[in-house]
């Protein structure tokens, strides 16, 4: 790969990516700055710097995100409906390309000759994170050790830490493999390998299983301003924070769990457990608006464009230009997507009960079943002969 001087290492402080540090090191012999991003994971972060640098790093950054990913990525997809094979709101791969982009940020910053990643050969964050970059800075070299080195397990891992003077606690294995922001929360591995075996409880964690949920339910309202959601029952928060607002409540109602096998862009399919409570609601009631206040063709044409918009996230293309020309046009559908909707949340559920809007397109004196002076119910007997033109024709010419 060159002669590498410099490099940035995306770090979380496990073991993975403290030997991915150390190994770096060894096999480039070369400077490593770690780059750790707070989005949400809800782990704590101190001590993390004195680790990375323990470990043998340069300089450690750490950064509070989780304004910026809800603001710049999270509220941007979900203006576009944005959702994978009919269940997965992106938790995971809407994160990546923002990692990505502070590590271009910090290279360039440090000098840096590559960035590095502790993703496998095998799942989809490998090419999020390094078709991200290529995207950014071109130049920069890329490392990514599980498609480089020998080391095949948790084993050889541990054993690598201990010759290599890498604190390693002694915990029991966690059979899952897990992504945690402010948006989500993932789960694969361990039993969920097997698509049949049902996930046990401890699959989940930030969502009460819906039979234990509350009894009753609770009514809530979610405003929102051009396809964002600003308040919650009157009173406004910023991005992040109606986010994890919405998470305590949904989670508390069970709501926003998703049990599906996927098929990752590699070619592969992939159980895996989510759990996005504050997005589900968000998703429900943003559609909900929708109904009232977007035109019937703007809204089937956005419908039809809305898988391959997901394909893009997930599939890494967020710094593409096809992505990024499809974002302006589901913003330019959202201009008028403001107002207000009535939620119950009850068991896992999420229901809309009643939605308002300065911009609604909805017109009781048009649809009424009264007596109305607007609409003139013969009008449709000339609309429906030359629908059915093409139809009778085609079923005439059959007949011959």
């Amino acid at each position: 790969m060159g002669d590498i001087k410099k490099v940035v290492l995306a770090y979380s402080g496990g073991l993975d990516t403290s030997v991915i540090l150390k190994w770096i090191k060894n096999t480039y012999n070369c400077e490593v700055i770690t780059f750790t991003a707070d989005l949400g994971q809800g782990e704590e972060l101190s001590g993390l710097e004195q680790k990375a640098k323990d470990t043998g790093a340069l300089k450690a950054y750490i950064m509070d995100l989780k304004e910026e990913f809800a603001r710049d990525y999270v509220f941007p997809a979900f203006r576009a409906q944005v959702i994978y094979e009919g269940r997965y709101l992106l938790g995971t791969s809407l994160a990546r390309p923002l990692i990505a982009k502070k590590m271009v940020e910090i290279a360039r910053q440090e000098g840096a000759d590559a960035v590095a990643h502790g993703a496998t050969g095998k799942g989809n964050d490998q090419i999020r994170f390094e078709l991200s970059v290529m995207a950014l800075e071109p130049d920069l070299k890329i490392i990514a050790p599980w498609r480089e080195w020998n080391l095949r397990s948790r084993t050889d891992l541990i054993n690598y830490a201990k010759e290599n003077g890498i604190p390693v606690p002694v915990t029991k294995e966690k059979p899952y493999s897990c992504d945690r922001n402010l948006l989500h929360l993932s789960f694969e591995g361990g039993e969920l390998e097997d698509p049949w075996m049902e996930g046990s409880e401890n699959t989940y964690v930030l969502t009460n299983p819906p039979e234990s949920a509350p009894d009753e339910p609770q009514v809530i309202t979610l405003e929102f301003e051009h396809g964002d959601p600003v308040a919650i029952d009157g009173r406004r928060y910023s991005p992040s924070e109606i986010i994890l607002k919405l998470n305590e409540i949904g989670g508390l109602h069970g709501i926003g769990r998703v049990d599906m096998v996927e098929n990752r862009f590699v070619g592969m399919k992939s159980r895996g457990i989510y759990e996005t409570p504050g997005g589900t609601i968000i998703h429900v009631a943003h559609r909900d608006l929708e109904g009232i206040c977007m035109d019937r063709e703007l809204m089937h044409l956005r419908d039809s464009l809305i898988p391959r918009y997901a394909e893009m996230i997930y599939y890494g293309f967020w710094f593409s230009p096809e992505r990024e020309g499809l974002q302006k046009f589901f913003d330019e559908t959202q201009k008028n997507i403001s107002g207000t909707v009535r939620l119950k949340l009850y068991k896992g559920g999420v229901y809309p009960l009643g939605r308002k809007s300065p911009y609604s397109l909805y017109n009781p004196e048009v649809v009424t079943f009264e007596q109305d002076e607007v609409y003139n119910q013969g009008d449709a007997t000339g609309f429906i002969k030359l629908q059915g033109l093409r139809l009778m024709a085609t079923r005439l010419k059959n007949k011959n």
